[in-house]
């Protein structure tokens, strides 16, 4: 499955993991689960791994944007984890349509993610 999404130990983080090319399709599922962690937890704290990713075809990034516009205001943290120079330059792109605190790591940085990640 292109998207994975699950509950870290700590119920307000939850990882969202990308790979290959997205298709709309793939965003089903992740609607559906994101809005079911937002309705149990409020505000999330999102590790976003695009590690393995590769981009979105054109119905997928509209969908990617429809899903940023609708959940601009459920995520609190955003940690972008890659190891490509566009995946950095994305995350910063990002930074004006969210109101979460967003920070791009690099993949050898998993420590550092996940404990920036449950900072206060």
């Amino acid at each position: 499955m292109p998207i994975q999404i699950k509950q870290e130990n700590h119920e307000s983080i939850c990882v969202v993991r990308v790979s290959g090319e997205l298709e709309s399709a793939d965003y089903k599922h992740l609607i559906s689960e994101f809005e079911r962690l937002v309705t149990l937890h409020g505000k999330l704290r999102v590790l976003f791994d695009m590690s393995d990713f590769h981009g979105w075809d054109a119905g997928a990034l509209w969908d990617e944007l429809k899903f940023d516009i609708k959940y601009f205001g459920d995520i609190e943290r955003l940690a972008c984890v890659g190891d490509e120079y566009w995946q950095h330059w994305l995350t910063e792109f990002c930074r004006p349509f969210t109101k979460a605190t967003v920070q791009y790591f690099d993949s050898a940085d998993a420590a550092a993610t996940k404990k920036w990640l449950g900072e206060p």
